[in-house]
């Protein structure tokens, strides 16, 4: 671990280069930094306007902080001079290490940095907005502030856009990671939220380093009451073993990845202005937002817009108490209909008093609410008449200690001053209807999470697939049920060894990873007489065929380069993959992790007694996954799948199985 406070929060910063590094030294200034800036040139006398230093040497003392706006092969040789003379840290901005095939040259700078913490290479920088601390080589869009959140990127471009958002979300830090070459993702994380300044961090990720550092992260964060939001890009399927399992083909990076983040407690988003409006509700609010909502607005048509839009987001609106219902039909009279989402008509427009005794009443049952109101354009309307609406929001913040989020419609109809007069008062405004839906409920999925850490990750590797045979076996000794069965080389050795086995049977080919596809399974057979070779089989297999299924699942565990190990659940057979079906998480995992992400299947019902049908052993099914889970811990153990596992009403037994087992 690297001190980066000298770095993040310096007193002093170093500038070498032109150009870009020139830029440094006019954001610094037009930022307000309190500190010494040093250029330092071999041949120039002034850079930026400010006189500079011919060497490193030459400094007054060892800068904080150093942007290192040189060339890459320079830029070596210049960290290993800022370290050896002290300095606290550095950017280094050239381009053209590992990306480009320099691989040795990005291990010599990490020898070169020592334990002088560098950011980078092929690194934008790094921007305090508390301290006016600025090491950027370019414009940028924020402001000094006192405090606010702090947006992490693998991208420069990425966050240079979200410094530009007019949205009155105050930014404490924005920082690029680069290549990552010394200091990764949850290190940098880390720092930035060890400020007391800071509310909150949002992440751009393209890929995660180390998954358990980042979810101790977030375990501290959590109990600090920070909460973390991320949008994680590159969501490709890994290929790695896709064809030789459904799981992989069903529970790729995407699925994985976001399992992972859920795990540890990180609310995930898809897009940039979700990201940031998620971020305003963990600004103002901490990491705890309630899942019981409601939602005000003038016209039935919001309220209705609302309500589908709420749907399709996973966010309930439970209907108002009795109490509720009673107040507010006393101050809204018979022809209101009181419900949730609420449509309070326009009699009581433009009356403080009563528009406050509604807000207040309904935002008092609920953890939290939404006022849908779409301002006039200031610059061509006159947006007084909507002042009551807005004020009446916010003593109804203040009188139940509820957040209260005033909801544009449409994101340009709230103005960036206005925003932040909003957010000055505690009300965070939240822009675009569909946005403040999917922002809410990223915050509310984090509610009363405890971030668990991953199981530890290591590279992949190819190891063989054992035949079904050995999988069952395998899978009998961890209590794991199966069908009886026999096996042997040729067709004439297992049809002799069958006859001890209770028909219907089923024959399967061995040394095909899917026998159905092959050809390699034939069913319902009385007796192995007649029965033809098949062609390309490596062997034998007889078993007792298992009834009385109510439910054909999936279930397929793999260790995962990132995230250690991930279970994918769902519905299964030879239709898994057209169904796709399935929920996935990183272990480790409990019980109660199991069935709950079997009821966040779609068609979860068929397993429920869905119209009259036999319910599933559920619990059963959980043992059975639990048992695979305690298989995992077998280090030569690479991947298993169960596909599929009769669920029936007492038990469950795995009918076919693939084990990748080195």
């Amino acid at each position: 671990m690297f001190d980066l406070n000298r770095l993040l929060r310096p007193r002093s910063i170093a500038v070498l280069g032109s150009g870009w590094a020139e830029n440094v030294i006019v954001q610094c200034h037009k930022m307000g930094f309190s500190g010494p800036v040093w250029p330092v040139h071999p041949t120039r006398d002034r850079v930026g306007g400010v006189p500079a230093f011919r060497a490193l040497a030459d400094l007054p003392a060892p800068p904080d902080a150093t942007f290192v706006g040189v060339n890459r092969h320079a830029t070596v040789q210049v960290v290993r001079e800022l370290a050896t003379m002290g300095a606290g840290g550095a950017i280094c901005f050239a381009s053209g290490w590992e990306e480009a095939g320099e691989a040795g040259l990005q291990a010599d700078l990490v020898v070169a940095a020592g334990e002088m913490p560098v950011l980078g290479p092929n690194c934008y920088g790094v921007i305090n907005y508390l301290d006016g601390a600025l090491l950027w080589p370019d414009q940028h869009g924020g402001w000094r502030v006192e405090r606010g959140v702090a947006l992490l990127s693998q991208s420069s471009n990425i966050v240079i856009n979200l410094t530009m958002q007019a949205r009155g979300l105050p930014v404490a830090y924005v920082a690029c990671l680069g290549n990552a070459a010394q200091v990764g993702l949850a290190e940098l994380a880390g720092a930035l939220l060890a400020d007391d300044r800071v509310t909150a961090l949002g992440m751009y990720v393209e890929g995660i380093d180390d998954a358990p550092a980042l979810a101790r992260l977030a375990a501290e964060a959590a109990l600090a009451g920070k909460g973390i939001v991320c949008l994680k890009s590159g969501k490709t399927e890994l290929s790695r073993v896709a064809a030789a399992s459904h799981t992989a083909s069903l529970a790729g990076e995407a699925a994985v990845s976001s399992a992972f983040l859920r795990k540890a407690g990180i609310a995930e988003v898809a897009t940039l202005p979700e990201l940031l409006e998620t971020l305003k509700i963990f600004h103002a609010h901490g990491r705890g937002l309630g899942v019981r909502l409601c939602s005000l607005s003038c016209s039935g048509g919001e309220a209705g817009l609302v309500a589908d839009l709420g749907l399709a987001a996973g966010v309930d609106f439970p209907p108002p108490s009795q109490a509720q219902r009673t107040r507010l039909g006393e101050i809204l009279g018979p022809i209101v209909t009181i419900a949730n989402p609420l449509d309070y008509h326009t009699f009581i427009w433009g009356d403080g008093p009563r528009t406050t005794d509604v807000f207040t009443t309904m935002l008092e049952g609920y953890d939290a609410g939404m006022f849908i109101i779409d301002p006039p354009r200031p610059d061509r309307c006159d947006p007084s008449s909507f002042q009551p609406a807005l004020d009446a929001i916010v003593a109804a913040a203040r009188a139940t200690g509820k957040p209260a989020f005033p909801v544009a419609s449409l994101p340009e109809n709230f103005d960036e001053a206005l925003a932040e007069r909003m957010m000055a008062q505690g009300v965070v405004p939240l822009m675009g209807l569909e946005v403040a839906l999917v922002a809410i409920r990223a915050a509310q999925d984090v509610m009363g999470s405890v971030p668990e850490v991953p199981l530890a990750a290591r590279p992949p590797r190819e190891v063989p697939i054992l035949s079904e045979a050995a999988a069952k076996d395998l899978l009998r000794s961890a209590g794991v049920p199966v069908p009886e069965g026999v096996t042997a080389m040729t067709l004439a050795e297992v049809a002799v060894l069958s006859r001890r086995l209770t028909a219907p049977l089923v024959l399967k080919g061995l040394g095909f990873a899917h026998k159905t596809e092959a050809g390699a399974v034939r069913l319902n057979l009385n007796t192995l007489d007649g029965q033809a070779d098949m062609p390309g089989a490596a062997g034998y297999l007889v078993e007792e065929m298992a009834s009385g299924a109510v439910a054909e699942v999936l279930v397929g565990l793999r260790r995962d380069p990132v995230y250690g190990v991930s279970l994918t659940l769902g519905m299964g057979g030879v239709t898994a993959e057209l169904l796709a079906d399935t929920v996935t998480l990183v272990l480790p995992v409990s019980r109660t992790d199991v069935l709950g992400a079997l009821r966040r299947l779609r068609l979860f019902a068929l397993l429920d007694g869905y119209r009259g049908r036999t319910r599933a052993d559920l619990a059963g099914f959980a043992d059975l996954v639990l048992r695979l889970c305690d298989l995992m811990g077998d280090a030569s153990i690479e991947e298993i799948e169960l596909n599929p596992v009769l669920l029936r009403a007492q038990g469950a037994v795995a009918v076919d199985a693939l084990i990748r087992k080195g």
